[in-house]
This record gives C-alpha cells, sequence and structure tokens, in this order.
C-alpha cells in the first residue's frame, strides 16, 4: 500500500521565492529516488508563502530512506532558516 505525504510549510516574510526555489529544487532528485511515485509542491494563491508539498511513496522504508537524502538534507538546512513555522508533515494512507 502507497503511502502519501502531505507537508505544510509557511515562509518567514521575505523569504517565500526562497523556499519556492527549494521546493522545485526537490522535485527531479526525489522522482529519481527508489520508491517515490509522485512529489509536487504547490503554492497557496491567497497566501503566497504558505506551499504544501504532495508527495506518494510506495512505502514508508522509501520515505525513511528519503530523509537520509543529500538533497533532503540540504532542503532541511534550507527550511530551518526560511520557515517562519515548523513544517507540518501527515502521512496518509488509502482509507
Amino acid at each position: 500500500m502507497s503511502l502519501t505525504v502531505v507537508a505544510e510549510c509557511l515562509a518567514a516574510s521575505g523569504q517565500e521565492d526562497r523556499l519556492r526555489t527549494a521546493l522545485e529544487a526537490m522535485i527531479e532528485p526525489s522522482l529519481e529516488e527508489p520508491g517515490c511515485l509522485s512529489y509536487r509542491p504547490y503554492t497557496d494563491p491567497n497566501q503566497l508563502g504558505r506551499m504544501v508539498i504532495v508527495e506518494e511513496w510506495t512505502d514508508a522504508q522509501a520515505l525513511a530512506e528519503h530523509f537520509t537524502t543529500a538533497h533532503f538534507q540540504h532542503v532541511k538546512q534550507v527550511l530551518d532558516f526560511v520557515l517562519a513555522e515548523p513544517m507540518i508533515i501527515r502521512k496518509l494512507v488509502a482509507a
């Protein structure tokens, strides 16, 4: 059963472009990972600093391995600097 991840981010004031750039840079390397079925960031049109990433992974192990990759470790450092509040990560499976 696949695992869907919804991650919600809010950029600090003035950091909106940096957040968007960091999340967009995650698309290609994430999609190249074994077990990544989809990876797509979205921007809230009513609050440009709010972004949501919707990901689908084959299983929890694939997601756990994603968290150990160099590109994830890099974006984590960027997010620590640009986010106004901690990221919210929801892990979902089909009902």
